[in-house]
């Protein structure tokens, strides 16, 4: 089995510096998904793809060009839904995975928050990112690269 590529949902990702850290300590590629405002990087490990303007453009990329034991970074669950049914590994930018055992839960929840948020039950405000959120990504993100390394040598 090939090494494992990392796959970012850039567009809305505040760990995007944390996930090439962890990435070059790994030496694994890193590909950064974007509708653009993302700046090429020197670094051959670092591949930054800018697609087309369009809702779910860079989640279509993604799911078109990853793999089996690949690592997807995203708070987008449709999109860590689709990877999930690819084999992939999937985390949120909070350090939270994404499972084949929690994804069906958390799309009901995303449902649920929409009606409610479109029937004016709830306002449609996330939870902020919190600087602990950024450390347990980090944690997370460095477990979850060594153990698809090691699915990968197998």
């Amino acid at each position: 089995m090939p090494e494992p590529t990392i796959f970012v949902d850039a567009d809305a990702c505040p760990v995007k510096e944390e996930a090439k850290k962890v990435a070059e300590r790994l030496g694994l590629v890193i590909i950064i998904v974007s509708n653009g405002g993302i700046r090429p990087s020197r670094d051959p490990m670092v591949q930054v793809v800018v697609v087309a303007a369009g809702a779910d453009a860079a989640d279509d990329w993604i799911v078109e060009h990853a793999k089996a034991n690949d690592i997807v970074l995203t708070a987008d669950i449709p999109l860590a839904s689709r990877a999930i049914d690819k084999g992939c590994h999937v985390l949120g930018f909070t350090g939270k995975p994404f499972t084949p055992a929690s994804i069906g839960m958390a799309l009901a929840m995303r449902d649920l928050k929409q009606h409610l948020r479109e029937t004016g039950e709830i306002s449609g405000h996330n939870a902020s990112f919190r600087p602990a959120d950024r450390s347990l990504f980090l944690s997370a993100l460095d477990t979850l690269g060594r153990r698809a390394k090691i699915l990968a040598s197998k």
